[in-house]
């Protein structure tokens, strides 16, 4: 027979404790591609625990959106067409970009589209919807959101902090300068801008300048004291790459001075896992909103023939993102596929 002796006791205790310890969850793992040829995708968690989703179709003619609990479930989501392009005139072509947002209890999409006539007169436009549900109800074009200065421009995106709203985008300077640059400026409405805009990045280092000098496509991420905003850089192949840029918290966001900006990609192509040019992302979280998640596109393939942007197969993608003991976000590089 066992005797149980006094020396017995702890090691007891340590395999009872273990036994009976609640377990730590799993980090999540997404079956990547998420959805298939869907590029600039965008993604949030709503309070009625949906994921509500958008993104660039290849056809670039419309605007469609979805919804699932899980984010592995978008890609068996039914898609719904909201809105076609114009058979003439502005919002006629390069319909690119959408993002979904709730706003004073409406939905607002913010699109960026040139004319039939000329397609590269890129500027951004706004629909409109009162219904609870961005499945019903009717959308409504509410035209063009004017940033101060007419030229190109793309890539919507707006959050809120402390109370106010902004508006960030991306857009060629007012001085005609080549590439395009990243800019904020504080809302009035959900469809105008208030004073001026503040220029927070621009092409300046060799990984932001191959083929074109691009930033754009910015998105936003508040935590651990700092506000973050990740960028889109260079051309949409295999260069396509991630940059950041941040401000504390607290710090006045429309001073240039309030942002500090990375040497170097956040987030690049990897030939190990095979991705390339991982680029435009969103930011969201697990449903119980304990985890942060990078949702971005990616090809699985390097080579492309002919244009980049004619190739359909920037599909999207999501995996977790880790914080390092700095309160820096860790994005690793892109995983490899993991599909069903």
């Amino acid at each position: 027979m066992y005797r149980l002796t006094v020396r017995a006791l702890p090691a007891l205790a340590l395999c009872l404790a273990t036994a009976f310890a609640p377990a730590h969850a799993a980090e999540p793992v997404f079956h990547n591609p998420l959805v298939q040829q869907r590029a600039d995708p965008q993604v949030s968690l709503q309070p009625d625990g949906w994921y509500y989703y958008t993104a660039t179709v290849p056809e670039y003619d419309r605007i469609e959106i979805r919804r699932a609990r899980s984010l592995d479930d978008l890609g068996a989501a039914p898609a719904k067409t909201v809105w076609r392009k114009h058979a003439t005139g502005v919002m006629g072509a390069h319909i690119w970009a959408p993002e979904m947002h709730r706003i004073d209890g409406k939905w607002y999409i913010y699109f960026t589209a040139g004319s039939a006539e000329h397609p590269w007169e890129i500027r951004l436009y706004a629909l409109e919807n009162a219904s609870a549900d961005p499945f019903a109800g009717e959308w409504v074009e509410r035209g063009q959101v004017k940033t101060g200065w007419e030229s190109f421009s793309l890539d919507a995106t707006t959050f809120e902090h402390r109370g106010q709203r902004y508006l960030l985008w991306t857009q060629t300077a007012p001085d005609g300068s080549k590439g395009t640059n990243i800019y904020l400026a504080k809302m009035d409405t959900p469809l105008s801008i208030k004073g001026p805009a503040v220029l927070l990045t621009k092409p300046e280092y060799a990984w932001e300048k191959v083929k074109f000098a691009v930033d754009e496509g910015p998105a936003v991420l508040v935590s651990h004291g700092r506000v973050f905003v990740t960028f889109s850089a260079s051309a949409t192949d295999a260069n396509y790459c991630l940059g950041m840029v941040s401000a504390p918290a607290d710090a006045d966001l429309l001073d240039a001075k309030s942002w500090t900006k990375l040497p170097e990609p956040v987030f690049r192509s990897s030939e190990k896992n095979g991705q390339w040019g991982p680029g435009h992302n969103a930011f969201t979280t697990t449903p119980d909103g304990k985890t942060d998640v990078l949702v971005y596109h990616a090809r699985n393939y390097r080579e492309i023939q002919g244009d980049s942007l004619h190739d359909p197969n920037r599909h999207t993608r999501a995996q977790v993102i880790r914080w390092r003991a700095d309160g820096m976000p860790d994005f690793g590089e892109p995983v490899a596929d993991a599909p069903r």
